[in-house]
């Protein structure tokens, strides 16, 4: 493999869910084709994260044809979820953006709400394309995101994690590493940069498709949790406070947003353009 290069690709059809790795993506204008078009809302119509419900991370989502998913659990029959009618929306918020998206039909949220124990919901991006803009103060006129916290891809680098997983093993909980990248739930994941050389990147290609750095990413509890397990430690937030504080937010990895669309493959050379 050439390096610097692309490792992995990830793919998180359902919001807060485990996501599965492609060898290859489609990379459109709001992010990698599938990902994160589905999310869970409780009772208000507020989406549901791993934040208060860890066990999220044990619900396992694929795609299914045509844009539906393909959802199992421990102790959970497999459930295939097709794409709802988009004639009729509701309205939903994530973070402080209102959103319409279309709800699945009852058969989900009672699947759901059996797994977490409570009331919840599964709705359904229809129109990406104009839904929900990204954060103005990052991006630009027209340019929209799906249900990902904030911009359209993610991207981490190997030799950060290595860096992380060395503080941690000089720390008060070395018994918690070395920690897995799926802690940091990434899109894309580079190899053969230096260690944090993303906090200096302004704008990166991976093959042909080019993106803008928009932001680093501020973490959160949803990084101490096991992500096939769901529970917490104190990992790798504690380590992140002491060597990667940045302002009021721990940081690990860099928010992108696609400046053209196209195709990325495992081994594409990955480039820092400015």
């Amino acid at each position: 493999m050439p390096y610097p290069a692309l490792r992995s690709i990830h793919v998180h059809p359902l919001k807060a869910a485990r996501g599965h790795a492609p060898r290859e993506a489609v990379v459109e204008p709001w992010g990698l084709a599938g990902d994160r078009r589905w999310m869970l809302v409780d009772g208000d119509g507020r989406f549901v994260s791993q934040r208060p419900h860890p066990r999220m991370a044990l619900v396992a989502a694929e795609p299914g044809p045509g844009g539906g998913i393909r959802v199992s659990a421990p102790g959970r029959e497999a459930l295939t979820v097709g794409v709802p009618d988009p004639g009729r929306t509701v309205p939903v918020e994530i973070w402080r953006d209102k959103v319409e998206a279309v709800p699945a039909d009852d058969a989900a949220h009672a699947w759901f709400s059996a797994h977490l124990e409570t009331d919840v919901r599964l709705v359904h991006l229809d129109d990406p394309a104009t839904r929900r803009p990204v954060d103005p103060a990052y991006g630009r006129a027209g340019e929209t995101v799906t249900f990902a916290d904030g911009f359209p891809l993610l991207l981490t680098a190997l030799s950060s994690l290595d860096a992380v997983n060395s503080l941690i093993a000089q720390g008060d909980h070395s018994d918690e590493g070395p920690l897995p990248m799926n802690r940091f739930r990434p899109n894309v994941v580079v190899d053969g940069t230096p260690p944090w050389a993303e906090d200096d990147w302004r704008r990166v290609a991976i093959g042909d498709v080019t993106f803008r750095v928009v932001k680093k990413c501020g973490r959160c509890v949803v990084t101490t949790t096991d992500q096939h397990t769901a529970e917490r430690g104190k990992e790798p937030l504690r380590t992140l406070a002491r060597h990667r504080r940045f302002g009021d937010q721990l940081v690990f990895g860099q928010n992108l947003v696609p400046e053209t669309t196209g195709k990325i493959r495992i081994g594409d050379a990955f480039t820092v353009l400015e």
